[in-house]
């Protein structure tokens, strides 16, 4: 017997929406986060069946350098794209490394790209050394500029997203990543306000840039549908959130007339 999955109507849209964005827009993937998002498992699980549906694949960001767990369940799950944030040193970077190499083969390493992020301005000072580390064997993939945290490690705040300051070494990294043959990602308020400078960086080098839940590739920043598909990426993101809330909802509720007639039938909590 074949176990279906069975989903509801948040869900069937947010496939359609990612399906269309796969064939129109440029989308290459839906994204979760275990760390600042929390994903949890089931949460992920019902991601990845949407991914499915939609195929697209899946971006995981894991919990930190090494969190072995994490990536114990992006390769159970198949996760195409694995992210490690808060990289800020060759050393960090050289745990990722390892244990990328202890939780995966050199077989299942050609099916998964894995990313660090570039979030702060003592990983952009090392920006040199890793990129070299991330280039040997093993190594990893590539790099993912956050752009929020980034702004705020160099004291501008997310109000200073789009300074100089911010895209000027964004630039740069670009140019490196480019000369050393990785992939180079953006993400980080990624929105119509961001476009003069996501197209700065495509004129230079971007393999992909990420709204909160929806990657996309690099040269859909070219299509004449940009703007609408910037909407649909929200428009996701909104139907994940309402999703999620209606179903923590009702397991939350799910038990309260259990809980009432208990103590209303022995009065034990009073007792507390």
């Amino acid at each position: 017997m074949v176990c279906e999955f069975r989903m509801n109507s948040y869900e069937k849209k947010m496939a359609t929406l990612l399906r269309r964005g796969k064939e129109i827009h440029g989308v290459v993937a839906t994204k979760a986060e275990f760390e600042a998002e929390g994903t949890r498992t089931d949460e992920l699980l019902r991601l990845l069946e949407i991914a499915h549906r939609a195929d697209v694949d899946i971006a995981l960001k894991v919990g930190g350098c090494e969190a072995i767990r994490d990536l114990l369940e992006a390769k159970q799950f198949g996760v195409r794209y694995i992210i490690a944030p808060m990289v800020e040193t060759p050393y960090a970077l050289s745990k990722y490394i390892s244990a990328i190499d202890k939780v995966f083969t050199a077989d299942e390493r050609s099916d998964t790209d894995f990313l660090f992020n570039l979030e702060t301005i003592t990983a952009y000072d090392h920006l040199d050394e890793m990129v070299q580390l991330a280039c040997g064997e093993p190594g990893c993939n590539g790099v993912v500029f956050g752009r929020v945290d980034f702004s705020s490690s160099i004291g501008v705040g997310r109000a200073g997203i789009e300074s100089e300051a911010v895209t000027s070494r964004a630039e740069t990294a670009a140019k490196v990543c480019k000369q050393a043959g990785l992939d180079f990602v953006v993400g980080g308020a990624v929105s119509f306000d961001a476009l003069k400078n996501m197209k700065r960086f495509q004129a230079i080098y971007l393999t992909r840039f990420e709204t909160r839940k929806v990657v996309f590739t690099g040269n859909a920043l070219s299509r004449p549908e940009l703007e609408q598909a910037l909407k649909d990426a929200v428009h996701f993101e909104l139907l994940w959130l309402l999703n999620k809330r209606d179903y923590y909802g009702f397991i939350h509720r799910e038990d309260e007339s259990r809980i009432q007639m208990l103590e209303d039938r022995w009065k034990v909590l009073g007792e507390d």
